[in-house]
């Protein structure tokens, strides 16, 4: 990078930190450390929510789902402004008036200890591989940039986020987080214009959108009843909605975050934040990541963005089939750059019947470069004996490095670094929180200073970022880091939501039955997960369903026997 990039990232991210530090009060007590003496503003509060998902994920997995699949992904997110209202008006008041630290504490009053431990713990293993998700985005930015290796760079990442968060508590956290929204909004629009400006000059923008549309980039629904299917308008709209509710309603990392509102109202109103603005977001999130494949169609891109992964293949044993690759990978491009223009030309001379051949001849060119790419990739899964590789998430850095001008090179990086580094603060805190409230207060000492507890929490707060650091180097090659957070989640949100769901809705339900209806939830996705094909999506309401059934089932076999005992007595 240029030293003005340098300065650049230096600069603006120790003083958005030291800002974030010099907002935090009270960071000294248990409330103020971990729930901000319940003192932010809606708004804050909203932007908090909406930072924490809009992270470094958003901006590196997201943009290179858009590149790689389009706008199709959009349809993940059709549950989620229902999910909102139907959160804002159950689990926020009942979470907000109860007084509680972590949702789970909920659970004990509900049901009983054993259900609130295992509910937290599975919280805790499913949030702790997700934030590992979360440190990778940027450790393979900055991996590019210093070329070091995933391992070193995760650490680095990761140390100035937990020593934040230890100071800082979720005040800081809250704070920082509206800081971050602004300059990464304004870093996905400086991306998206430099994509634009970089189509040639005879190709306009509706010509390059056209160009997305018949590679297929731009098709949003697909109506399918498919359940191995990821992304269709009934997975988006049914199976995301039980993931939102259950990643909103009972994700310690997001309750916590409410919970730091003035009131009930304004903790309502900083959860619909996201119920409006989310789907907009994300529009403009994968947008960027389709106008990003359409100016790589009139401007060669490398055949493998990770530069490292490209490095190490040129000097390989087979450095020469590596070579042939690369140049059927240039012949192909410039047959699709062809195809291309001569679409374009076609839609500005209004020639019907050449518009049609003229798509059709892109779609195939675009399928050579595709199957080049394809080839490309497993050679190098099969030299360097990594059978998960993938470069999707080092496509927008890639750009990012490559073709930015020297200014917002440097802004675009500290806006992915910033993300990162607060929304892992943020998931830092919230497993620190369940860990030392869950368990440490609740089993080991349930009678300690405040003091006493935060040390704790600050200890806890590091063993937590190694772990992250661990995950992060093996989720950095899952693929897509969005689809990898979420397929964390998916596996456990669904059983959660179904113990919330029993403790909220059914008053008959019973500490056995919501116990082992969890365990039951909780198997059925494992064996679903590991036996079928089944969209993780979809994981998610037989998690909940299962719960929900055999929690009921069980309850009522209680409700039974206690009453034909009764019966009995009388």
């Amino acid at each position: 990078m240029h030293p003005v990039d340098w300065a650049i990232l230096i600069g603006l991210f120790a003083w958005i930190v030291y800002d974030g530090l010099k907002r935090t009060k009270d960071s000294n007590e248990l409330e103020g450390y971990f729930l901000a003496k319940r003192s932010i503003p809606w708004w804050a509060a909203g932007l908090s929510v909406m930072a924490t998902q809009l992270s470094a994920i958003t901006m590196i997995g997201t943009t290179g789902q858009g590149y790689t699949d389009g706008m199709r992904f959009i349809q993940f997110y059709f549950g989620l402004p229902v999910a909102m209202i139907v959160l804002s008006a159950t689990l926020v008041p009942f979470f907000y008036n109860s007084g509680v630290y972590t949702a789970y504490e909920f659970l004990e009053r509900r049901f009983d200890a054993k259900t609130r431990s295992l509910t937290s713990l599975l919280f805790l293993i499913s949030r702790g591989m997700a934030v590992g998700a979360v440190v990778s985005a940027p450790a393979v930015v900055l991996s590019l940039v210093l070329g070091w290796n995933l391992t070193l760079t995760s650490l680095v990442i990761a140390a100035p986020a937990v020593v934040y968060t230890m100071f800082g508590g979720v005040q800081a956290v809250t704070w920082t987080d509206v800081k971050i929204m602004v300059l990464i909004v304004f870093g996905l629009f400086a991306v998206i214009a430099t994509a634009l400006l970089g189509l040639p000059g005879n190709v306009s923008v509706t010509d390059g959108m056209a160009v997305a549309a018949a590679a297929g980039r731009l098709r949003t629904f697909d109506f399918s009843l498919d359940f191995t299917n990821q992304y269709t308008f009934w997975s988006g709209t049914i199976a995301a909605f039980f993931l939102f509710c259950s990643y909103f309603g009972t994700d310690q990392s997001q309750v916590q975050r409410y919970l730091t509102a003035r009131s009930v109202d304004e903790a309502r109103h900083s959860l619909l934040m996201s119920a409006y603005w989310k789907i907009p977001l994300q529009i403009v999130v994968l947008l960027l990541g389709v106008l990003v494949f359409v100016f790589y169609v009139f401007t060669p891109p490398p055949l493998i963005f990770s530069s490292v992964a490209d490095e190490r293949m040129r000097a390989s044993a087979a450095a020469g089939e590596y070579t042939s690759l690369r140049e059927s990978h240039d012949h192909a491009l410039q047959e699709r750059r062809a195809a291309a223009l001569e679409l374009a030309a076609a839609r500005q001379a209004h020639d019907g019947g050449r518009i049609g051949s003229a798509e059709a001849a892109f779609r195939e060119r675009d399928g050579d470069v595709t199957a080049v790419r394809r080839q490309a990739a497993d050679l190098v899964k099969a030299t360097t004996k990594d059978s998960t590789f993938t470069d999707v998430n080092y496509i927008i850095p890639n750009f990012i490095l490559t073709q930015l001008p020297v200014g917002l090179i440097g802004l675009l990086i500290v806006a992915i670094l910033l993300a990162a580094t607060d929304t892992i603060a943020g998931e830092l805190n919230s497993l620190s929180t369940a860990t030392v409230i869950d368990f440490y207060r609740r089993w080991y000492k349930p009678v300690a200073t405040d003091a006493h507890y935060l040390r704790v929490s600050k200890a806890v707060t590091g063993i937590w970022g190694l772990f992250a650091c661990g995950v992060a180097v093996w989720a950095a090659e899952l693929g897509s880091l969005i689809e990898v957070v979420n397929r964390f989640g998916s596996f456990f949100y669904g059983s959660i939501l179904g113990v919330f769901i029993l403790a909220v809705a059914f008053r008959r339900a019973t500490a056995t039955g919501a116990f082992w209806g969890l365990i039951a939830g909780m198997g059925l996705v494992a064996w679903t997960a590991a036996f079928t094909k089944v969209a993780f999506l979809w994981h998610n309401v037989i998690g909940a369903v299962t719960v929900v059934v055999v929690g009921l089932l069980l309850s009522l076999a209680e409700w039974g026997r206690e009453s034909f005992k009764e019966d009995t007595r009388k």
